[in-house]
């Protein structure tokens, strides 16, 4: 069987390949799942994406399975709970950033249509294509990273800094950062 050319970050790990072969830099319309990334991308902040990965399922059941509608109603006693949850991270103003950026996320949803619109609005509603040689050549932030966590802050918005907002924008595909050489930068 040939083996496939993948980005250098992925190689290694079974689940950090999976997700790198199944799901990162594949574009995302769903508002459901577009949530799902912004709560994992902002629960990484300071942390490796892998910790964040094998936490996923944990995250999952902790947080209503990403449902932002349940979320945006969450009250104190739900976030205490999830403080003593040690399947995920338990940063108490990341658990409260989680709840009100629910509410941001369906503030922008009645006003956009959809996240999707107004997320996916920033790059025309299409994927900007880069071509990454190497994965360490990749930005951390962009101008329009920069413009778009401005934005959120602005809509109330919390640990959405450009940074976080890049690498959601990685995640989900609206920017291609595939290594050139790698399989799925023509995939996506």
């Amino acid at each position: 069987m040939e083996k496939l050319n993948k980005c250098g970050w992925c190689l290694g790990d079974d689940l950090y390949e999976a997700y790198h072969d199944n799901e990162w830099g594949s574009p995302v319309k769903d508002d459901a799942t577009l949530f799902e990334f912004l709560v994992l991308e902002t629960f990484q902040a300071g942390l490796s994406w892998i910790t964040i990965l094998r936490k996923r399922e944990n995250f999952r059941k902790a947080f209503d399975n990403f449902d932002y509608q349940k979320i945006a109603r969450y009250k104190e006693k739900k976030v205490l709970s999830l403080m003593e949850n040690e399947g995920i991270i338990r940063n108490r103003l990341k658990i409260r950033s989680t709840v009100s950026n629910a509410t941001s996320f369906i503030a922008i949803q009645n006003e956009f249509g959809s996240f999707s619109n107004y997320i996916w609005g920033f790059v025309d509603h299409s994927p900007i294509i880069n071509n990454v040689l190497h994965y360490k050549e990749a930005p951390a932030n962009t101008p329009l990273s920069d413009k778009i966590s401005k934005d959120l802050k602005k809509r109330g918005f919390k640990f959405v800094g450009s940074t976080v907002i890049y690498a959601f924008m990685q995640a989900t595909g609206m920017v291609n950062d595939h290594e050139i050489n790698c399989f799925r930068y023509h995939q996506v």
